[in-house]
This record gives structure tokens, sequence and C-alpha cells, in this order.
């Protein structure tokens, strides 16, 4: 909310301009490599469609007048990326409702696949110009792994239109000896890009829709430009 407000005092400042229509253009991005196994898959799925309307969500989606846009895409190998929820604009808990059933109902295009991150990455920056105009973009990206399939987060970044975009994470610790020694780093050190990005951890799959929950109630409310941050349970 203070990001926002910050904003919208500058755009006053600047004088006269075309409105945005909403204030957060937000894209999701779920995990479907080949370390994620079909019941792993549910949990992150379940868990995305219960955490879009659990009554905390909801209240951070609707916190402000202006509305959100939602995107949601699966992401996998360095040629496995699919649209899940093409970018609808979040303005009534009905259309909350509408979005939670469509990714409940959801399944996996690919279950064979490496972790092309850079890629997938790659991807989410596509798919943000096809967004609505909004006063900021974020792209969160969620994953058990790291980076084994071609070029890296760093090199999308410089390759790939990612100026006006943050990128937040979410771990999924499912194995705590590698999340805590290479896993949590790695998205610290390559995934997390933009001013007031942060690193959410859920230990393991089941504790997926708790972060998420968590994640995207900070996202929604807390739009406030700082230093890279990771929270924890």
């Amino acid at each position: 909310m203070i990001r926002w407000l910050a904003a919208m005092g500058l755009a006053a400042l600047a004088g006269p301009a075309k409105a945005e229509p909403c204030r957060l253009a937000l894209l999701l991005a779920l995990d479907i490599s080949v370390s994620v196994d079909e019941k792993e898959d549910a949990l992150q799925r379940q868990g995305l469609a219960a955490a879009l309307i659990a009554p905390e969500v909801q209240e951070a989606f609707f916190s402000s007048p202006m509305p959100v846009a939602l995107a949601v895409y699966e992401w996998s190998g360095r040629n496995t990326q699919n649209v899940l929820l093409p970018w609808r604009m979040i303005e009534t808990p009905s259309d909350l409702i509408s979005v939670s059933s469509q990714i409940s109902r959801s399944t996996r295009s690919d279950s064979g696949s490496a972790t092309a991150m850079g890629y997938a990455l790659a991807y989410g920056a596509t798919l943000m110009r096809e967004a609505p105009a909004c006063l900021f973009q974020t792209i969160d990206l969620s994953g058990d792994g790291s980076n084994n399939d071609g070029y890296g987060p760093q090199i999308a970044y410089r390759h790939f239109p990612f100026q006006n975009i943050v990128v937040n994470g979410l771990v999924i610790n499912a194995a705590d000896f590698e999340g805590e020694l290479f896993l949590i780093p790695f998205f610290q050190n390559n995934v997390l890009h933009g001013p007031g990005a942060f690193l959410e951890i859920a230990q393991g799959f089941e504790d997926f829709e708790r972060a998420m929950r968590r994640k995207l109630e900070q996202e929604l409310t807390n739009l406030q430009i700082g230093a890279l941050e990771v929270t924890t349970p």
C-alpha cells in the first residue's frame, strides 16, 4: 500500500496523465519439473486455489480501489511452459472464486522435464508484456529445485525486459538439508530481482498453501520499495 500511495503521489506531482487501470500485474509461476510428483503437483494447485480465496488474501486483493491483474503459468524444461490462467482483472470476490476454481481443475501439461528456470523467467517476461497497464509488475516463481537446464535466471534478467519487473520467490523446501544449504541461497542470490523482492519458504509441499497465502498477502499489501527480504514460517 505504501508503494502504491507513493506512486500515486509522484503521478500527481507530474501533472495530468493517463490513469493506470490497475495497481499490480501479478504473474504466478508453478514448478512442474520431474522432481514434482503427482501428489506434490496436486498440493501446489489445490494450495494455490485455496490461498486465492483465503479471507486474508481476499482482503489484500481489495485493499485498494484499484484492482489487480492476475495470470498463472506452469513451467519446467526449456520448452515446457503453459498458461493456466490468462490475464484477468480481479475486481470482485466472484472473480477470485472463479479463478480459484479454474486453477483447482487444471492438470499439468508435462511430468518429465528438467528445471529450466531461466527459460521460465524469460517466458514470464514475455507474458508480462501482454498484461494490462498497471502501476507495478511482479512475477512470483515457485520451485523445489535450482536451475539444471539451459541458461540461468541472471542471464534471463540481462537479455529480457525485466527493467520494471520485481521477481519474488517461493522455495518449496522438500528436503531440509538441500533447501537450507543450497536451494534457499540459490533463490536469494539468483532469483530475487528488483526493489523489495522477497523470498517465502514452504516447508514441504504440504506447507505450500500457507506459504502462498502469506506471500500473496505481502505482495498485494506491502508494495514498498526496500531491500531484499527472506520470510520464514
